[in-house]
């Protein structure tokens, strides 16, 4: 079957990790799988951030899904759920937030689970499986 063949399951994803061969892979995982054929890689909470802010008021450009690291230098994902719920209602309307960590701690995993604008905690390395589980 030819890529072009394929329905993905959502049009834009947005992936937030520090971490080069996290995104590489993640990236992978999201098309080969197609769940999604755009995916837009943020090194950083701050640079999201502004992505989204630039988008704000083009619904066209913003991701549906967003998979946020949460153990990140300078901003981490934490940090960036606080500053994205200042973010205009119309990007939190179109994006639900998926951390996506390697983070076993119970505190972190409470923490995000129960945050509202998180809709699920998934553990790396994300997988088929997970990816096959999101619907929205």
């Amino acid at each position: 079957m030819k890529t072009e063949d394929k329905t993905y399951k959502f049009d834009r994803v947005l992936l937030i990790d520090d971490n080069d061969i996290d995104n590489f892979i993640n990236e992978r995982m999201i098309t080969t799988n197609f769940f999604s054929n755009k995916v837009i890689v943020k090194n950083s909470g701050e640079s999201a951030l502004n992505y989204l802010r630039e988008n704000s008021g083009e619904d066209a450009n913003l991701p549906q899904i967003i998979f946020l690291d949460l153990n990140m230098p300078i901003m981490d994902g934490f940090a960036f759920l606080n500053e994205y719920e200042k973010l205009p209602d119309t990007v939190k309307k179109n994006c639900k937030v998926i951390v996506l960590s390697s983070s076993i701690s119970p505190e972190d995993i409470n923490r995000a689970s129960t945050n509202p604008l998180v809709v699920k905690y998934v553990n790396k390395p994300l997988n088929e499986k997970y990816l096959a589980a999101i619907n929205f």
